[in-house]
């Protein structure tokens, strides 16, 4: 007597192959979520605790950009380099009494610039507010810290 489960066919070890490797690059692409990259998403780039180790004569470029990422501004100075990183906190919703109507020319997909050319209108992205600023300045060689200054607002 035969089982109806016999004759079908099993998995092979190709199958179980693009299994396992299915689930690894799934774990790669989820793995900068995990390790922190969900700070830059939100804007919360700089963490207070990172420029507490900041030493003016001491601290490397190299472990600035570790720390912090890429700057959102980089100056060349006759003193040296300096890069400015910011951090962003979500503006608070609007509150209002009555619900808002939307003006005729916002629902309008174009608009006329100064030239009087038509233009597509542009996505707002900003709904942020600016958290604190991070100023880094680097001695003439360019790899050391000389100064600093972190300001939270």
């Amino acid at each position: 007597m035969k089982t109806k489960g016999a004759d079908l066919p099993r998995p092979t070890g190709l199958w179980n192959l693009i299994r396992r490797r299915g689930l690894v690059l799934l774990g790669l692409m989820l793995l900068p979520l995990v390790l922190g990259g969900w700070r830059d998403i939100t804007g919360n780039t700089i963490n207070p605790r990172f420029v507490e180790r900041i030493k003016n004569g001491q601290t490397t470029r190299h472990e600035i950009l570790l720390w912090f990422g890429d700057p959102k501004e980089t100056e060349r100075t006759a003193d040296g380099l300096v890069l400015k990183f910011f951090s962003y906190k979500d503006a608070p919703p609007e509150v209002s009494a009555a619900p808002r109507q939307p003006q005729e020319q916002s629902s309008q997909p174009f608009l006329l610039d100064e030239d009087k050319k038509i233009k597509k209108v542009p996505k707002k992205t900003e709904g942020k507010i600016l958290r604190g600023t991070l100023t880094v300045r680097f001695k003439p060689d360019g790899e050391t810290v000389m100064s600093y200054e972190y300001k939270e607002y």
